[in-house]
């Protein structure tokens, strides 16, 4: 791209470029955790804009740079107001700018939702086949029925094509309902139950995904949880400290993910310190630590969201494009040097 001009890529443009590109994603995503464990990255805190009527809106800035093979600059806008669902629209929407690692201009601004969704759910199912027996992995357990958890499926049989059965939970049975069919119609041949609680899924799957919108941790014990088991803490504030507290802990980005009053934040403080994490997931990408504790606990996987992951994505993304022949170009988006300019 000239210096200067400015690539556009719609959601529907970026969701045709990405549609079966599950592994390719998941390839980017795992570069970008171990490029992110090398150091070889400038990852500052996530800004977080909140609305003092709204406690449940926030909108979201995660900058990032990203060496490596990957050698990429940008950062996500992404607003998550769960009222949306209630008026037909998706809870998330999102910007991603990419800039020039050399220059630091601005060269592709991106949709950005689709991006996010499918690199959680890349990172997601990446974590699960780092740290859960792909032999028990036939029967995955869904607390929450949105976007998140519909990705975090397509992944999930992407890394465990054994998967045959979900179990599926949401405290709208509608949108439960909703979710079912939507699996069984995209992803064929799988059944799909819709469970009456949290507590019946726990007891179905050994392997289980919590994405949902809870802003405090509503679960309480894991007592119905088989040992061994691997629970995906997507959304980071469902499991009560305690619970975090008694688990083997592995994070995205240890720093990160001890803020903004997350489940393993609120360990932190019930502790004061940060012991209970045990590593990584790039740690055990790395091979510097081992998947799991033991073969008996229950390992816990929260990642806070790094914006390395859409940045790396949104890299694919422009590449795909600029391949494909999509999106609009915006020439001399930029104004000529001053000394030029009258």
């Amino acid at each position: 791209m000239r210096d200067g001009n400015i690539l556009i890529l719609k959601g529907n443009e970026i969701h045709s470029l990405l549609t079966g590109r599950e592994r390719d994603i998941i390839r980017m995503v795992r570069i970008a955790y171990e490029t992110h464990g090398k150091g070889d990255s400038s990852l500052p805190h996530s800004t977080f804009l909140r609305f003092p009527r709204n406690e449940k809106n926030r909108i979201i800035a995660l900058p990032a740079y990203l060496g490596g093979e990957s050698e990429v600059t940008g950062i996500k806008w992404v607003a998550s107001f769960p009222g949306n669902l209630s008026l037909g629209l998706d809870r998330a929407s999102a910007v991603l700018i990419l800039n020039s690692s050399q220059t630091g201009r601005p060269e592709a601004i991106l949709e950005g939702s689709i991006i996010s969704a499918k690199r959680t759910a890349a990172s997601a199912a990446l974590a699960a086949q780092c740290l859960h027996d792909s032999s028990r992995a036939d029967r995955v357990g869904i607390i929450g029925c949105g976007l998140i958890s519909f990705e975090i499926t397509r992944f999930l049989l992407t890394v465990f094509p054994n998967i045959k059965h979900l179990i599926i939970c949401d405290l709208d049975v509608n949108r439960a309902e909703q979710f079912k069919h939507k699996c069984q119609s995209v992803f064929g041949n799988i059944e799909v139950t819709v469970a009456q609680d949290n507590k019946a899924v726990f007891q179905e799957a050994s392997l289980i995904s919590l994405a949902t919108t809870a802003i405090k941790p509503h679960i309480e014990e894991l007592s119905g949880v088989a040992s061994g088991s691997t629970i995906l803490h997507i959304s980071l504030r469902d499991l009560a400290p305690e619970v975090i507290l008694a688990c083997d802990n592995v994070v995205d980005d240890i720093d990160h993910v001890c803020r903004a009053q997350t489940s393993v934040h609120l360990a932190e403080q019930l502790v004061g310190n940060r012991d209970f994490i045990r590593c990584t997931l790039a740690d055990i990408l790395r091979g510097r630590a081992a998947a799991r504790r033991d073969g008996d606990s229950i390992a816990v996987f929260s990642p806070f969201g790094l914006g390395v992951l859409d940045i790396a994505v949104g890299k694919l993304v422009c590449e795909l494009g600029l391949q494909q022949g999509q999106g609009v170009f915006i020439n001399s988006f930029l104004p000529d040097p001053w000394v030029e300019r009258n």
